[in-house]
């Protein structure tokens, strides 16, 4: 039996305008297993923020989008196929003030990548939002990792998150590329489990949520324990776990 979690800090904007926002990172693969599940999980989290990766892509990926969100008690950003699988899903807490879709260079042979990315405003705080879901192979993914780098700073804003899966672990070059520049969550505050890969698979850490370095990371890992967050949907809703943050923004 799993120990249950203590939750991460709730959402909440402050007196001075800064805001606690809480970001989930979650790959759904395809919306082909369990949604129901997926958007149990989904809710338990209570997210303000949810960087989608391998979003549906193909017939009536809208739709598809569309059910997830509501499941989730979110709305659908931007993303999905228009990005070959990244997406970004929100709260209505969550003012959008750019929505932006990114189709990466791709190398023949290679699946097409993307990034959805957004600017969006909680109270007096601004935040820029990069989900991504970078390449298995490690030339074309260490460059992707930089195209991640310009395009957050792109957004043109001084506080952001790029949260995905980097079909890397910690001690990969790209891994590394973006933990130099970025807070990596769980290396900062770990809470919670630290491998995202399916329950059973061998163990490794390969989704993350990173934060800029005016950000104050309260908390980041794979939420498992925590209150309406169960096993058996974990293992129904994808093949990934998720990995949720809370973080503090300043106005």
């Amino acid at each position: 039996m799993v120990k249950e979690l203590p939750d991460l800090p709730a959402s909440r904007t402050g007196p001075d305008g800064s805001a606690v926002v809480r970001v989930l990172s979650y790959n759904v693969r395809s919306l082909r297993d369990d949604v129901a599940a997926l958007g149990r999980v989904i809710r338990a989290c209570a997210p303000d923020v949810v960087c989608v990766q391998e979003a549906p892509r193909f017939f009536r990926w809208r739709k598809k989008l569309a059910r997830l969100a509501h499941e989730a008690d979110l709305v659908h950003v931007t993303g999905g196929a228009t990005t070959s699988g990244p997406a970004v899903l929100t709260s209505l807490r969550a003012h959008v003030e750019h929505a932006g879709d990114v189709l990466l260079p791709r190398r023949p042979g290679l699946h097409q990548r993307g990034l959805a990315t957004a600017v969006l405003r909680f109270g007096g705080a601004r935040l820029g939002v990069v989900s991504c879901h970078l390449s298995i192979n490690d030339e074309e993914r260490y460059g992707q990792g930089r195209l991640v780098l310009d395009h957050l700073a792109a957004l043109g804003v001084p506080h952001g998150v790029v949260a995905g899966d980097l079909n890397d672990r910690p001690e990969g070059r790209t891994f590394g590329l973006l933990a130099a520049e970025l807070q990596d969550g769980w290396a900062v505050r770990p809470w919670g489990r630290e491998n995202t890969t399916r329950l059973g698979d061998p163990e490794k850490r390969i989704d993350a949520v990173f934060a800029t370095r005016g950000i104050e990371v309260l908390g980041c890992g794979v939420p498992m324990g925590l209150r309406g967050v169960a096993e058996a949907d974990l293992r129904a809703a994808t093949d990934h776990l998720p990995v949720l943050a809370a973080l503090r923004i300043s106005a």
